[in-house]
């Protein structure tokens, strides 16, 4: 709720200082008894002054003239006194009167960080990466109007407490398209990028105070779900009748293989294939996400779908080494073929590529460093997680054995 406040303008001239009957003209703005004074850049004639009035006197050209120009920046100060009402509930008089002098920051409310970011961002960032900005945007939009009832807030509100308001917003938002809150781990994903976007604003001066000084995001590890081998081979040897299942098949096991996101894929073409020093054929690519070059030797069965689709008109007429399909559509296909292929686990074509960090590389012995570089991670702790999810792998495949050997102690004593 908007706070009540007291708002004045008013004009005087500064009679101590004049000079042959000229006096320098100020105007005043008070909010709750706070004053904020600025010359209006003007001389008027002392002797026409009327101070009760703030006007000047008589009905001359002149005296018309200056009183025409006194009510034209009246207006346009009370204008500012609108415009900041529209933006903040924390109006002071100084912020008035550099709204009306045009001295207040270009991108001072975070309304207009926001705008700044993403016009700077459209070349910088990927589409899909932009569009979380803009969602975590959205966000905001809805939580300042609910506690505030504002479109939008100055930069210097974005404090501690909007931080932990925010926050409790999104936990407990009911988004419109499920019913399912919205995940921790979402929830700091949201927070860090509008860390970012703070800390953007500190960087260009727009943002004096830190306010994630004392916020600290609390991310909750999340396990890495993946194939093992068996799981992996039934979906290999899988005899499919169904065209679009087979493919989206071959693209899942190309990705278990290569270690390639979706839009990775997706953005492959015949040039990305290029010969290596030790003979073999490399897939060296961009990361969309990151940006970071990847440099992957195909493995056999990856090799063999790229020849599979070799001659595919779709995939040649897009200039790719696969024919698009939509993310979306890839997921859906995949729940069937978990089905078909009696895999209990949540099908996702990002667990082809988990599946290729545990299952086909780490758990072969290929080390971290080298699987780090191959899945184009721009930090080693980021593929350390696939190997905490081998620790677990390991400690129950001990605990298995353990149990086993037990077993077979007992068995000899019963002889």
């Amino acid at each position: 709720m908007k706070t009540s406040q007291t708002f004045s303008i008013l004009f005087w001239v500064n009679a101590s200082r004049a000079i042959d009957g000229q006096a320098k003209l100020y105007a005043r703005v008070t909010v709750n008894g706070k004053r904020a004074n600025f010359s209006l850049k003007r001389h008027i004639k002392l002797s026409l002054w009327d101070p009760k009035r703030s006007k000047l006197k008589g009905n001359s050209a002149y005296a018309r003239s200056v009183n025409k120009y006194l009510d034209q920046t009246h207006m346009e100060i009370f204008q500012a006194y609108e415009e900041l009402r529209k933006e903040t509930d924390v109006i002071t008089a100084d912020a008035i009167r550099r709204k009306y002098l045009k001295e207040d920051q270009q991108y001072k409310s975070l309304e207009e960080l926001f705008a700044y970011h993403n016009k700077i961002s459209e070349r910088q960032l990927q589409k899909a990466t932009l569009r979380h900005y803009k969602t975590t945007q959205r966000y905001l939009r809805e939580f300042i109007y609910e506690n505030k009832g504002l479109k939008n807030v100055a930069l210097d509100q974005v404090n501690y407490k909007f931080l932990i308001g925010f926050e409790h917003f999104l936990r407990n938002y009911i988004p419109t398209d499920h019913q399912k809150p919205i995940g921790n781990n979402t929830v700091m994903r949201h927070m860090t990028r509008l860390k970012k976007m703070t800390n953007m604003a500190i960087r260009l001066e727009w943002l004096m105070k830190d306010p994630f000084l004392n916020y600290k995001t609390k991310y909750k590890k999340s396990e890495r779900t993946y194939l093992n081998a068996g799981e992996l081979k039934i979906i290999e040897e899988k005899s499919l009748s169904i065209g679009r299942l087979e493919y989206v098949r071959d693209l899942f096991v190309f990705s278990c293989y290569s270690g390639l996101s979706y839009i990775d894929i997706m953005h492959l073409k015949q040039e990305h294939l290029q010969m290596g020093f030790d003979g073999n054929i490399w897939i060296v690519s961009k990361r969309q996400k990151s940006g970071t070059t990847s440099k992957i030797p195909l493995l056999e069965k990856a090799k063999a779908i790229v020849l599979k689709y070799g001659e595919d008109p779709r995939a040649r007429h897009e200039g790719r080494l696969f024919h698009k399909i939509s993310n979306q559509k890839l997921n859906a296909y995949l729940k069937e073929l978990a089905i078909l292929c009696d895999i209990k686990k949540t099908l996702t074509f990002h667990m082809a590529r988990h599946t290729f960090a545990t299952t086909v590389t780490l758990s072969n012995g290929v080390p971290i460093e080298t699987v780090s570089k191959m899945l184009g991670h721009t930090k080693l702790a980021t593929t350390q997680i696939y190997a905490r999810v081998l620790d677990k792998k390991i400690s129950e495949d001990m605990r298995a054995l353990s149990s086993k050997l037990r077993g077979a102690e007992q068995d000899e004593y019963r002889e």
